[in-house]
């Protein structure tokens, strides 16, 4: 099953009973899932508390969009080098369908089809190193996304256009440039959102 349903705001308590009932499963999913949560950082397990949303520190968050300023610029110019028609056309439906009707998806649903976005540029670089390492910094970033930022708003879409755009038409160096843009356009948001993320 995939867990990240089971990621709201951070220092939420997550329960197995609730959990399982939530999704349809029965407990054993949700303590597996639970496990892999702790593994990437997203849940706090202490014992005799039980199993809590982690929080990021303003310094992680800071240090989270550092990653993201070389990891995103990179997987733009490479997926530009090997754009791929199928998830072009997946991606500019997702921005089709959030931008048309943004009101059919609660916050959950938007963040998923932001991470899903963002996952599939990777994807198309073909670099097994770069996707292990990309796929989870997006899931996270999304997880602080989620948090702190208005996806509902059409000015936390409309900017893809012009990256989804470079990709289409193969060019290396204006993809970068539009994934560069686009991870410092969301940190400013946030900062203007008054979300504590310090200067570097």
């Amino acid at each position: 099953m995939n867990g990240y349903g089971l990621i709201y705001d951070g220092g939420e308590r997550r329960q197995l009973a609730p959990a399982a009932e939530q999704l349809g499963v029965s407990r054993n999913p949700i303590r597996e899932a639970i496990r892999v949560l702790e593994a990437e950082g997203f849940i706090d397990v202490t014992a005799r508390r039980g199993s809590f949303v982690a929080t990021l520190s303003a310094d992680q968050a800071a240090d989270l969009f550092e990653i993201r300023l070389a990891l995103e610029p990179l997987g733009a110019r490479l997926a530009a080098g090997h754009p791929n028609s199928a998830h072009i056309d997946r991606m500019k439906a997702i921005l089709a369908e959030v931008q048309t009707s943004p009101d059919r998806y609660d916050l959950d649903a938007l963040s998923g089809l932001h991470t899903e976005l963002h996952s599939l540029i990777f994807e198309m670089t073909g670099n097994g190193y770069l996707i292990a390492i990309a796929i989870p910094m997006v899931r996270r970033g999304q997880w602080l996304l989620r948090q702190s930022a208005p996806l509902r708003t059409p000015a936390a879409w409309s900017e893809h256009h012009w990256l989804i755009d470079a990709i289409e038409a193969g060019d290396p160096d204006l993809a970068a440039a539009a994934g560069r843009h686009h991870v410092l356009s969301v940190r400013n948001a946030m900062r203007r959102r008054q979300v504590d993320l310090p200067a570097r």
